[in-house]
């Protein structure tokens, strides 16, 4: 295959394991540009490889569609990724994965106590968050958000 004939959808979603359907729908997201060759075909660059697996990869990782689009933005439309660009991408998700490692660990942590939701359904909300302090703090469950029990 010549790099100009691109890739067929068919054969990105071999590459990817990704189906047909969830190609198009990144496509309409915006996540990758593909061009129409003479036959009205869709065709991809090899680099759309690399970006939709780091889709796959950031969806995991607890990214949004815009914010992974947000991220692929800052890289190169018309070639390969290079290590370069990957490490400043990655540089810029690690703050992203420390905040949900965080939250991540104080949800596994605190579970079997009180959240700070709001219900006082249960007997340790007396404790700790009687007469629902918390929701002075907003709204949702407040202690698993980041917020600190009023001491």
């Amino acid at each position: 295959m010549a790099i100009s004939e691109g890739l067929s959808i068919g054969a990105l979603a071999k590459r990817t394991g990704l189906a047909v359907s969830a190609i198009r729908y990144y496509e309409a997201q915006g996540l990758i540009s593909p061009w129409r060759n003479p036959g009205g075909q869709r065709r991809y660059l090899r680099a759309d490889i690399r970006r939709l697996s780091f889709v796959m990869i950031a969806q995991q990782f607890g990214l949004s569609l815009p914010e992974i689009r947000d991220v692929l933005a800052g890289l190169p439309g018309n070639r390969t990724p290079t290590p370069q660009d990957w490490k400043r991408i990655s540089k810029g998700l690690r703050a992203h994965l420390d905040q949900r490692i965080d939250t991540l660990t104080r949800l596994r942590d605190n579970l079997d106590g009180c959240i700070g939701c709001g219900c006082l359904s249960l007997p340790k909300c007396a404790l700790y968050n009687p007469d629902d302090r918390a929701k002075s703090k907003g709204s949702g469950p407040r202690y698993l958000m980041g917020d600190a029990p009023d001491d």
